[in-house]
C-alpha cells in the first residue's frame, strides 16, 4: 500500500471510533500533517508527522506503516509511533491539571439535605 487517506489512516489508527469523527476532527483544525493543516482527502506517506489534538492531549506522531482497514489495538499501535517529547509533554501536562485540580467531579443534583443546606447557608446573611 503506498498512500492512504489521512482520515482512513486515523480511523484504523484507532485514534478515532468512525471515520466521520475522524473527518470532524480534520475539518475542525485538530489535525495537522507535516506542520500544516490538512484535508481528510490528504493522502499520507510513510514518515509524516502527525499532530493530533484529542481533548486536553496533544499528540505528535511518525507514520510507520499504512492501512486502511481497522484491526485489533495491538496492530494499530504498529502504525504509529509517538515521539519522546509528545509523550513527556503529555504526562507533564496530566500532572499539572491533576495538581491545579481542574477536573473536579460532581455527584449530581443536590439532594434533601443538600438543598437544606444551601438555602440556610443564603439565608444567614
Amino acid at each position: 500500500m503506498s498512500k492512504v487517506r489521512v482520515d482512513k489512516w486515523l480511523w484504523a489508527a484507532r485514534f478515532f471510533k468512525t471515520r466521520a469523527k475522524s473527518r470532524q476532527a480534520i475539518d475542525g483544525g485538530k489535525v495537522h500533517v507535516n506542520g500544516r493543516r490538512t484535508k481528510p482527502s490528504k493522502e499520507l506517506d510513510l514518515n509524516d508527522q502527525l499532530k493530533i489534538r484529542q481533548g486536553f492531549d496533544e499528540k505528535t506522531i511518525i507514520v510507520k506503516a499504512l492501512s486502511d482497514q481497522r484491526k485489533g489495538a495491538p496492530e494499530a499501535q504498529l502504525l504509529y509511533e509517538e515521539t519522546v517529547e509528545s509523550i513527556a509533554k503529555r504526562q507533564m501536562t496530566a500532572e499539572q491539571r491533576r495538581a491545579a485540580g481542574q477536573h473536579v467531579a460532581s455527584k449530581g443534583r443536590p439532594n434533601k439535605r443538600d438543598r437544606r443546606l444551601i438555602h440556610e447557608f443564603r439565608n444567614k446573611n
